[in-house]
């Protein structure tokens, strides 16, 4: 199972990003024009709590403090960049990091290594024996970082049931819509 959904995987990433590459350039440019800094880079925890650096477009001020979203002030995201979240426009670069075998489609999101809650909670449910991936059922059942044994449980079961039939599904809800994203700090 793990082959056949690498498989899928590889390919889909290597379509989207040759069939999307216009539109990831005029992001990119607009993205600049936003913030003088498109893309973002951030080492997130992998499989088997291996590093790697996720790449999406940028949606906040770059001085922002490098947080999970539920920690970051909702007032470092741009215009540009609320547009992108609203989209999910901000994800497609990750289809590279997809096609390097570093994430799945489908998947646990990745945090950060100094969510140690997460950490712990998710390593207890061995979610840390697959990749991470762009979308899965946290994502659409917007269940974010802010609560971290929940993500744990909604990953762990996730992973428990996953079948090439589940992997399409979460990704057509995401393209259709449901799931809002990572919630940020109400502006003060």
């Amino acid at each position: 199972m793990n082959i056949a959904l690498r498989i899928i995987d590889f390919f889909a990433s290597l379509l989207g990003l040759l069939c999307l590459l216009p539109v990831l350039l005029l992001l990119t440019s607009i993205g600049y024009f936003d913030t003088g800094s498109p893309i973002f880079r951030q080492e997130r925890v992998g499989q088997n709590k291996r590093p790697f650096t996720l790449i999406k477009f940028r949606t906040m001020s770059p001085n922002t403090e490098s947080v999970a979203s539920h920690l970051a002030d909702a007032n470092s995201i741009t215009k540009f960049g609320y547009f992108l979240r609203k989209t999910k426009l901000d994800e497609f670069p990750q289809l590279w990091n997809v096609l390097k075998g570093e994430m799945s489609l489908v998947g646990p999101r990745p945090g950060l290594f100094n969510q140690t809650a997460l950490i712990e909670a998710r390593d207890k449910l061995g979610v840390y024996h697959v990749r991470p991936g762009i979308t899965g059922l946290a994502q659409v059942n917007e269940i974010d970082m802010s609560t971290p044994e929940l993500l744990a449980e909604t990953d762990a079961k996730m992973i428990a049931e996953l079948n090439v039939r589940s992997y399409f599904k979460y990704i057509f809800l995401t393209v259709a819509g449901k799931g809002s994203g990572d919630r940020v700090r109400p502006s003060k």
